[in-house]
């Protein structure tokens, strides 16, 4: 039996699928993709040069912010090949390995993010709560290690996927809907019971992105208690404009993440676009409009950003 599942692993092959029924425009859809991962690989990289050759944003808030610029790369860089090969030379064959491969990083990525956003939110948090005290409480060394914690937590949690997936026996061909590979795809391509790899990857799901959306949402719930028990009126609403480029990222992290995770799920009878289209929102849209919207909100970044183009 061993033998017969090494073969049918290493002939199966996965297919990618770009946008079912435009497959005559793929190559014009692949010009605004190249244009907004070209962005959003500028933009990040230009966040983390700035932050690292400027001394004076070495604070809690922009290392939180370089650390979110390096997952987003990670995440674009993750998805890029297979996306343009798709669009760009209709190259929709992957192997297992290298689809398993991409998986892991893929979802590394994403659950640092999660960790990172909640980083974030604390950060936030102490700086409403306990101004006075929030540059002793968020040292950076102490940001470098939660931050290095919970990179390890993204990456334990995803490392036993790829092998539980390796498990499995596969159909020699079987179409993703996607331009790349994730756990609740690459599970419906094979053909064996696949509940164990099911139930681990709702309880990884629910341990990660659930847990952290929970205590962003905990903590925005304190702030807006401390907030509210300030009397200036325009103390209240400048200490909540703090808030808000982080509140943006996570609405445009965990909208797409959480509802492509139901969908795959629970709503199969839903329209075949659907999650399609929320998958390429969750990988392209964080990364891109990420850069553009601490940039624009914060000043100190916005100011240090405009005077390195000058030069």
């Amino acid at each position: 039996m061993s033998a017969v599942n090494d073969t049918n692993f290493n002939s199966a092959v996965l297919l990618f699928t770009g946008i079912p029924g435009q497959e005559d425009v793929h190559f014009w859809i692949s010009i605004p993709f190249c244009l907004i991962y070209v962005i959003s690989i500028l933009g990040n990289s230009v966040i983390l040069f700035i932050i690292k050759t400027d001394p004076t944003l070495h604070e809690p808030m922009y290392i939180l912010l370089s650390m979110l610029a390096v997952t987003d790369l990670g995440l674009s860089i993750s998805t890029i090949p297979s996306t343009l090969a798709v669009f760009l030379f209709n190259s929709r064959e992957i192997s297992l390995d290298a689809c398993f491969a991409q998986l892991f990083f893929i979802h590394s990525f994403s659950f640092t993010e999660s960790s990172i956003l909640l980083l974030m939110a604390f950060d936030r948090f102490v700086a409403i709560h306990n101004p006075l005290r929030y540059a002793s409480i968020l040292t950076p060394s102490r940001i470098a290690k939660m931050g290095l914690v919970f990179v390890l937590r993204g990456v334990a949690v995803i490392f036993p996927l790829p092998f539980l997936l390796k498990r499995y026996r596969y159909c020699r061909i079987s179409v993703l809907s996607h331009c790349y590979c994730i756990n609740q795809e690459v599970m419906k391509a094979a053909c064996s019971e696949i509940s164990v790899s099911s139930i681990y990857g709702l309880f990884v799901t629910v341990s990660t992105v659930g847990l952290d959306s929970l205590l962003i949402f905990l903590s925005y719930v304190m702030i807006l208690k401390t907030v509210l028990s300030i009397a200036s009126h325009v103390e209240r609403l400048r200490a909540l404009s703090t808030c808000v480029s982080h509140l943006c990222a996570v609405l445009l992290f965990y909208v797409p993440v959480l509802g492509l995770s139901v969908i795959h799920r629970f709503a199969k009878n839903s329209s075949p676009l659907l999650p399609i289209l929320i998958g390429y929102v969750y990988l392209v849209v964080p990364p891109l409009m990420n850069p553009i919207v601490y940039s624009v909100k914060s000043k100190h970044l916005r100011a240090r950003i405009i005077r390195v183009f000058v030069k």
